[in-house]
């Protein structure tokens, strides 16, 4: 492909951006591709700096469930641009917004708005050994929840793509705090609440592996999560960056009927501008400053535009039948490739929950991180430039989930297996 204003703005930004890009993936070094530079985005549709259309189901990494640049959500930025852009000042947006999230979400009661997934997960933990007096936190191999120093160790997203298992910068005496275990084990994880339940602070973990492509929780994974926290005190934070609004009106947390202490939100609540929120039981939240002796601030948290976008994507998303309509046309979609594969006869797996799924290379289901880590990455690259050049727009990682939208019209669905089925007879 001719990309003659993606390769020369990519050459300007190699000089003055590290590697070129503002978060590591997008470099797409683990596909052997140099980065598309894109322009505009409508529906399910993204044009790049050249001009050229592709069928997107990157969907800003999951934030875009009604499509880009929706009518209903443009109105609505531009509405609240009118009358400023920030005031560093609480909104009525704002508490619509918290309101809007504690309806919605079982088990929260109170919520604080910030500026990202990273933040809000930074803030959940320092919230929880706060109000345990306890340090140790317990994450799951696989799971990226941003990338707070604690939280890196044996992360997905970036770090599973460039196989760094944590990060230079992160002090030894930070992540002695933080015990990794295997995704879906729960003999490991009990035996871990047996030995040091009584000085954990919190368990986190993506009730929907998000990170390492998509891994949905076994049978039991959960209840026997929320059992053990219980029992010993512990905090149990479920991160639904991802999940929030995407899997269903109240999340994960609503699709299984498990109720966490609490919960890290983003992404969609922000209609596509940056966003996070944690919140939970009121007991909890306030412990955080100012009513409580647990500090957070964020200059721009509850940002206005942000605010009018979040709250113009969930009042579409509230109405009748949206999300049977999504998880029918997803369903359609993952099933239509599960066919496309047979039929290749190629090894390969789809895991899917809802509108988010991922495909792997490799004849092994995948239910944890080992799992997926044993998809081939060789052949995913070469998918990656197959699909691409076939109009098929997706994350140039093995390790990440792509998305159904609600402008994902049959004709698109169609035009991508189509897409795929070529490809994967070109592979094998």
């Amino acid at each position: 492909m001719d990309s003659t204003v993606s390769s020369r703005l990519y050459e300007h930004a190699l000089r003055i951006i590290p590697g070129g890009v503002n978060s590591p993936v997008r470099a797409c070094r683990s596909v052997g591709r140099d980065p598309l530079f894109i322009r505009r985005a409508k529906g399910s549709k993204i044009y790049d700096a050249d001009g050229r259309e592709y069928l997107d189901f990157v969907a800003s990494w999951g934030p875009m469930v009604l499509g880009h640049a929706d009518d209903r959500v443009v109105a609505a930025i531009k509405d609240a641009a009118v009358n400023g852009t920030s005031f560093g000042a609480p909104t009525e947006l704002e508490v619509k917004m918290a309101q809007t999230i504690v309806d919605a979400v079982p088990s929260v009661e109170m919520v604080r708005m910030v500026n990202s997934g990273t933040e809000a997960t930074m803030s959940a933990i320092r919230l929880a050994r706060g109000y345990t007096g306890r340090d140790l936190v317990v994450k799951f191999d696989g799971c990226y929840h941003g990338h707070a120093d604690g939280l890196l160790v044996k992360a997905g997203s970036g770090l599973a793509t460039f196989g760094i298992p944590g990060s230079p910068g992160v002090p030894d005496d930070v992540c002695k705090n933080t015990l990794s275990l295997p995704y879906n084990d729960t003999a490991a994880f009990e035996a871990c609440m047996r030995q040091a339940g009584a000085r954990i602070a919190a368990v986190i973990v993506e009730p929907i592996a998000g990170n390492m492509g998509v891994v949905p929780p076994a049978d039991g994974f959960l209840e026997t999560l929320r059992r053990h926290t219980r029992e010993t005190g512990a905090l149990l934070i479920f991160d639904e960056v991802i999940t929030g609004f995407r899997v269903g009106w109240g999340g994960a947390q609503e699709r299984f009927g498990i109720r966490p202490d609490l919960t890290c939100l983003g992404k969609i609540i922000g209609g596509g501008l940056p966003v996070g929120a944690f919140g939970g039981r009121q007991e909890i939240m306030r412990r955080m400053a100012p009513e409580g002796d647990i500090y957070q601030a964020g200059t721009l948290s509850g940002n206005p535009l942000a605010m009018a976008a979040g709250l113009a994507t969930l009042d579409v998303l509230m109405g009748a039948d949206v999300y049977e309509t999504l998880d029918r046309k997803s369903t359609l979609f993952w099933n239509g490739m599960k066919e496309c594969v047979k039929e290749a006869g190629i090894p390969a797996v789809v895991n899917a929950v809802g509108s988010m799924g991922a495909l792997f290379f490799t004849s092994d289901p995948v239910t944890d991180f080992v799992g997926a880590m044993r998809s081939d990455r060789e052949r995913f690259a070469r998918y990656y430039s197959l699909m691409l050049d076939r109009g098929v727009y997706l994350a140039p990682s093995a390790y990440e989930a792509s998305f159904i939208s609600m402008a994902h019209c049959e004709s698109d669905l169609e035009r991508a297996w189509d897409a795929f089925r070529d490809s994967l007879r070109r592979l094998s």
